[in-house]
This record gives C-alpha cells, sequence and structure tokens, in this order.
C-alpha cells in the first residue's frame, strides 16, 4: 500500500469498510424482513428494488463522478448508504423498507464507478492498485458476514445501525483524505457522453466479450452451491466453496497480478477467462464419476477464482484506456450497467438449464468461459485492446 498516494491508500481501505457494512447487513435481510411479518412477495420487491436501483443507475452514477469529480460522488454514495442502512433499523413499514433499498441501492451506482475512476485516475500503477482493491473488498466480504451473525445475537436492528455507522465514518474519512479539486470542465451534455460512450465500438466490443467474466462470477452463488446441495443433501457445506474462494483471493491476488504484470493485458484476460470456465469441467465430470464429496466444486471454485484473480485487474485497468480524458466514470457506469444485465440473464439461462441436466449446466458454463477468451484473444489480435484512439480523434 506504501506504494500509493494517501487517498488511494484510504480508498483500498474504503473497499474494506464497504464490503463490512454491506455484507453484515444484506444477506440477513431477508429473514429479517419476514419475521416483521412481509409475505415472500413484498420481500422479494423490496430486494428487488435495491438491486435494481443499483444497477440501473451506475449510468448516472458515473456520468455524476465526471460531471462533478470522483471525490463528491464517493462521499455522497457513502453518506446515502449510512442513511438507507439506517432506515432499515428504524422503520418496519413497506414504504420505509422501499425508502432504504432505493438509497441504498441508489448509493451503490453512485460510489463504485467513482471509486474506480478515482482509482484509475489516481493510481500510478492502476493493474497492482485494483488487485489490492479485490483483495481489500474480499476481505470485507468475509468480514462482514461473520460480523453481521455475531450482531444478530442481540439484534437485526444493532447489526443495521452498525453498518451505518461504518459507511457514516467512511463518508467522514473520504471528506477529510480526499483532496478537494474544483468540478472538471465540461463539454456538451451528459447524453453527449453517453452517446460518446455507447458509440465507442471498441468498447462496446471489449464489454461485450468480458460478460462471460461476470456471468461465470456469479454462479459462485448459483451453480456451486446448488451443485453442493446435489452432492450433500444440504446447503450448510456451501461455507467451504466461499471460504476457498475467499482465502485464496487473499492469498494469491497481488502475486498473480505481479507474474502476469509484464504480459500483454489481452492475453492475460483471455488466460484468465479461460481458467474461469475450464474449472466448471470438474464439476460436470462429478456427474460422470465419483470424486469424493464435494471436491469437484472446490476445484471448481479455486479455478474460478484464479481466474478471476487472473482478469480482473487488467480489466479495470484497460476500461479508462478507451475513452478520453474525462469520461472515465461514465466508461465504468456502462461496464457495470451491461455486466449486471448480462448477469441477470446469464442466472436466468444457466439457472433454467441446471434444472433440465446439471452436466449440461457446468458445460455450458465451460463454453462460456471458452468463448469469451477467444473473443479477448480476437480483440487483442486486432490490436483493439492496444491501440488508443488519439484525443482528436474523439
Amino acid at each position: 500500500m506504501t506504494r500509493f498516494a494517501l487517498p488511494v491508500r484510504l480508498l483500498l481501505v474504503n473497499q474494506f469498510g464497504v464490503n463490512t457494512g454491506f455484507y453484515l447487513l444484506i444477506p440477513y435481510l431477508a429473514t429479517h424482513l419476514g419475521e416483521v411479518g412481509l409475505s415472500a412477495a413484498t420481500i422479494g420487491v423490496v430486494l428487488g428494488v435495491r438491486t435494481l436501483s443499483q444497477q440501473g443507475l451506475f449510468l448516472l452514477g458515473g456520468s455524476a463522478s465526471d460531471r462533478l469529480g470522483p471525490r463528491r460522488v464517493i462521499i455522497a454514495g457513502c453518506g446515502l448508504r449510512a442513511v438507507g442502512f439506517g432506515l432499515f433499523a428504524l422503520g418496519e413499514s413497506v414504504t420505509v423498507l422501499l425508502a432504504a433499498s432505493v438509497l441504498s441501492g441508489l448509493a451503490g451506482a453512485l460510489f463504485n464507478p467513482a471509486v474506480r475512476a478515482y482509482i484509475a485516475e489516481e493510481a500510478e500503477n492502476r493493474a497492482e492498485a485494483f488487485a489490492l482493491f479485490n483483495v481489500y473488498g474480499q476481505a470485507g466480504a468475509l468480514a462482514g458476514p461473520l460480523l453481521g451473525s455475531l450482531l444478530l445475537l442481540w439484534d437485526f436492528r444493532v447489526s443495521a445501525l452498525v453498518a451505518a455507522g461504518i459507511f457514516a465514518v467512511l463518508t467522514i474519512a473520504q471528506a477529510a483524505v480526499l483532496p478537494a479539486r474544483p468540478a472538471p470542465p465540461r463539454r456538451g451534455t451528459v447524453l453527449d457522453d453517453w452517446r460518446e460512450s455507447l458509440a465507442d465500438r471498441r468498447f462496446l466490443a471489449f464489454t461485450c466479450a468480458l460478460t462471460g467474466m461476470f456471468v461465470l462470477q456469479n454462479q459462485l452463488y448459483l451453480v456451486l452451491p446448488l451443485e453442493v446441495e446435489r452432492l450433500t443433501g444440504s446447503a450448510h457445506a456451501v461455507a467451504a466453496v466461499f471460504l476457498v474462494s475467499t482465502v485464496a483471493t487473499l492469498l494469491l491476488q497481488v502475486r498473480v497480478t505481479r507474474a502476469l504484470g509484464r504480459m500483454a493485458r489481452g492475453r492475460a484476460i483471455a488466460l484468465g477467462l479461460a481458467v474461469m470456465g475450464i474449472g466448471f469441467a470438474a464439476t460436470a465430470l462429478g456427474h460422470v464419476g465419483s470424486f469424493g464429496g464435494i471436491t469437484p466444486v472446490l476445484v471448481a471454485a479455486l479455478f474460478l477464482s484464479v481466474g478471476l484473480m487472473m482478469a480482473h485487474p487488467f480489466v479495470y485497468e484497460l476500461i479508462p484506456e478507451f475513452g478520453r480524458t474525462g469520461l472515465s466514470g461514465t466508461y465504468f457506469g456502462v461496464f457495470y450497467l451491461a455486466s449486471g444485465l448480462a448477469a441477470t440473464l446469464g442466472n436466468a439461462a444457466i439457472g433454467w438449464v441446471f434444472g433440465v441436466s446439471g452436466w449440461a449446466a457446468s458445460l455450458l458454463c465451460v463454453a462460456v468461459g471458452l468463448g469469451c477468451a477467444a473473443a479477448v484473444t480476437w480483440l487483442h489480435r486486432r490490436g483493439v485492446l492496444t491501440a488508443r484512439r488519439p484525443e482528436t480523434a474523439r
């Protein structure tokens, strides 16, 4: 961390706090809503509103980062998340819970693209910065549920207030440490920025080729837990899958990024996607042979994690390179929006196939990984991922 300036270091620690606060509350929210008397349909609406508010507004958050400066948007996003999580503690009416969901989702839509745009602009070594960013995020994702389970011994409201407090502290720290700068000069309108990013064929081709990364990453929450339940008859062993993924990331992420640092970015990303896909060959083989308990699932989880470590930092390093200076937030917003849609549609398709045949679902995941790896390789050979368009051409 000492290689980076203080604001970047703060945002790395900030990611640990963000994930800790998020995961100590959200995994237990559905249970709490059921306990206060909401129907399953209403619980689905409340949870869905939060997801839709975040995924659907990423583009807005990215544009706000470009127009107002990432510092302001990061602070506003964390402040809104503190208010939203506080509302989960204070209210039980559907109106209050929906308001909490909207604010929490909007907060994520604001600070997620802005934080990445800030790191992309300020870090000298983007790939290594995003590798550390992933490490801190994984550590928070591990700490959050553990802390949440302890706080639930008292009450869900205590968990919600602690989560809100974490985001409030992060907001104060950001206001104190991130340097205040004037809003960047702008030309044209927000719609012009959107049209410019959506008309960038190079960027759209890259984004489409990377949809497989998010589709496969989400199988950590779909195919792999279903496979664990199929093999053991219980969902409790799913914790082992997340433990493998988290520990592998904490131990290997920075080392993997440094090892691939001299490789062409397109090749590193393609290799990572291929590794992610190949891992699901283990679960496919688990349907035709005996490998001892959940071993195939753990192997798939390890391959999935390692492949993601290989690709993820370099993907985030490349995104700002497609657009002109001052559009990093918008490009991150478009990328996040597309990845959210891809993950939703991919989960629906893979889930449907799994209902027919778990073996076929695993093979589909292999095909997604290898197909997207081939697409990235083709883009690399065409020079799409290495040749940046000159400023005057934009």
